[in-house]
């Protein structure tokens, strides 16, 4: 899954996009992914004389399919964020490591280090003055610029968290544990983040007219 993806519903260059074909398109990896654990997580896989395990067996698939899905959504909206760079990125080096050297644990560590490069560029930002969530968000949730660093902050905060608990989870227990995690948990957690910070957008919100 594309742990942060971006809000916007159409590119820069006007673009308008099904919601439904870009939900889709951003999220129908991760979910793949785990139907198919789920159908051959038991299974063994022998490629050129080395066994893989049904784990490994899925994310050869994933790693493809997530690439493919980005750039049809590239095609279609015209445009591309760093953070679905990043993504396909990190999803194509971590994965490609684990099937290399046949072992799980890379992959699941990307969760890991692509929450704290989130961390550290959120904050270089604070660090400057600058909130980079503004970039991605301001055009459909304009606000002063004291809310987005109020929002900055407590984000580079979360991301930092999430960054401990995928650590904590993946080393402690189970696959089984970890794909439901990844699959559902940090979503629902990145949904759940947004949602709480609703008063911060109340109370800094700019109106249509003021931010004309």
């Amino acid at each position: 899954m594309s742990e942060v993806t971006d809000t916007k519903a159409a590119g820069t260059d006007g673009k308008k996009v099904n919601p439904w074909l870009r939900a889709a398109l951003e999220y129908g990896p991760i979910i793949a992914f785990f139907v198919g654990y789920m159908i051959v997580r038991d299974m063994s896989f022998t490629v050129s004389g080395r066994e893989y395990d049904g784990f490994l067996a899925v994310t050869a698939g994933f790693i493809p399919l997530q690439a493919i899905c980005t750039f049809i959504l590239w095609r279609v909206t015209g445009t591309i964020s760093a953070i679905q760079i990043a993504t396909v990125v990190l999803v194509a080096v971590m994965g490609g490591i684990s099937i290399w050297l046949n072992d799980e644990r890379f992959i699941k560590m990307k969760p890991t280090i692509l929450y704290v490069f989130f961390f550290a560029v959120l904050a270089f930002g604070l660090l400057r003055g600058q909130s980079y969530i503004k970039v991605v968000m301001d055009h459909s949730v304009p606000m002063e610029h004291e809310g987005w660093m109020i929002v900055t902050r407590r984000l580079a905060l979360f991301f930092a968290g999430l960054a401990l608990a995928n650590e904590a989870v993946w080393r402690t227990m189970s696959t089984d544990v970890w794909v439901n995690f990844k699959t559902f948990g940090l979503p629902l957690a990145i949904f759940g983040f947004f949602m709480a910070q609703s008063r911060v957008f109340q109370k800094y919100g700019i109106g249509d007219d003021e931010a004309e």
